[in-house]
């Protein structure tokens, strides 16, 4: 399946001397990386750092990649090896050349030991995510939404082979990816937390709460969501803090990036499943808002907005001009939109707004907001 990101990450090897292609395991970076290498019309060389082979070629980093001035170099996985930054870095400024090197990693730079500072000014860096509507095509979306966008998960022939792969998916997350990283937390403590934020998908981050219930400290609870965070499993969508005289809710709002893990978690295993459980709704949000954030502008910001007395808006996007454009998700045939949106979307002084909804037609339902069919998703950003 042709990835969006493809293009980019080949226009960023004309630009720069290292491209960083980030995302969490199993999303396809590798596959991605190969493709890009497959159209190379120049030398290039692949190491795998899990490969005890390509590991032992770097037993002297410096003087095996001292080789490939002229070729590009890709390196994988290599979180596992961050001692390798400084190396690339006097490479990279010995010979300053676009497209030089293109690693992949499977964590945040922050997380692996500060490389965005060891290589600043010579990278830029792209993540890639499971698959989206886009490069999946409108059709699927019931498919993707049950299943979620990891290739594995989505491209089996059976639901039931996919929740199989979506569980191992966990499992190997857990006991063999998070200690790989050098974060030592009890594999089953880090399930019990991920499995309470599942039920929580969509609401308040309130770390006493979870840490009560787990009977752990706000603080550990805190480092549990750095490292589900830093490892794209979750997002935090921030609230939007205006210059309005009114009292804004200030802890951000936390979802299960991908929906075929959050369903995993919930034991949803079928669409007859998930059509009756009282989470659909939650999920539906959280499925419609990763769409919208991994496809509009990267000029673009996301937010939610509420205030204590009620005022609320699910998706706030600021747009590259500043403006606010507010998206409400309903997931209902007949969506209707409460004061406290209408509130909100006047107090911060919108022009355009949508209520994204599975059914199929757009219409106004006052002041430029329309109904919005998913499959039109990028009606909010053309």
């Amino acid at each position: 399946m042709k990835r969006t990101l493809e293009l980019t990450i080949k226009e960023s090897l004309k630009k720069y001397p290292v491209v960083g292609i980030l995302g969490s395991r199993q999303v396809g970076k590798t596959t991605l990386a190969k493709e890009i290498q497959s159209t190379l019309h120049k030398k290039s060389v692949y190491l795998d750092l899990e490969l005890p082979s390509d590991l032992n070629k770097l037993s002297d980093p410096e003087l095996y990649l001292s080789q490939f001035t002229d070729a590009l170099v890709i390196i994988d996985e290599i979180q596992r090896i961050p001692s390798l930054f400084p190396v690339i870095r006097a490479l990279v400024d010995h010979k300053r050349k676009a497209g030089r090197y293109l690693i992949l990693g499977s964590a945040s730079p922050d997380l692996i030991k500060h490389s965005s500072e060891s290589l600043a000014g010579r990278i830029i860096y792209h993540e890639l995510t499971p698959f989206t509507l886009v490069e999946t095509g409108f059709k699927e979306i019931e498919k993707l939404w049950l299943r979620g966008g990891y290739p594995d998960s989505y491209l089996t022939e059976r639901d039931g082979d996919s929740y199989q792969w979506r569980e191992a998916f966990i499992k190997t997350y857990l006991e063999m990816d998070i200690p790989q990283l050098g974060i030592r937390v009890p594999a089953m403590q880090l399930r019990r937390f991920w499995t309470m934020l599942a039920h929580s998908h969509g609401g308040l981050w309130n770390a006493s709460k979870i840490g009560g219930s787990l009977d752990i400290s706000a603080p550990t609870v805190r480092s549990y969501l750095d490292i589900l965070q830093e490892t794209f499993i979750v997002r935090q969508l921030q609230p939007y803090h205006s210059n309005l005289k009114k009292r804004l809710i200030k802890s951000p709002k936390v979802y299960v990036r991908d929906t075929g893990l959050l369903h995993t978690l919930l034991r949803i295993r079928d669409l007859d499943d998930l059509q009756g459980h009282p989470s659909i709704s939650n999920s539906w949000e959280g499925f419609v808002i990763e769409q919208i954030i991994k496809s509009v502008p990267d000029t673009w910001q996301a937010y939610f907005f509420r205030t204590n007395a009620g005022a609320e808006i699910d998706l706030l996007l600021i747009d590259a001009k500043n403006r606010p454009v507010a998206i409400e998700i309903k997931y209902s045939l007949s969506p209707a939109v409460t004061r406290g949106f209408w509130n909100a979307y006047e107090d911060l002084g919108c022009k355009r707004g949508f209520v994204v909804y599975p059914g199929a037609e757009s219409y106004p339902i006052g002041n430029n907001v329309f109904t919005l069919p998913i499959k039109e998703l990028p009606r909010i950003w053309e």
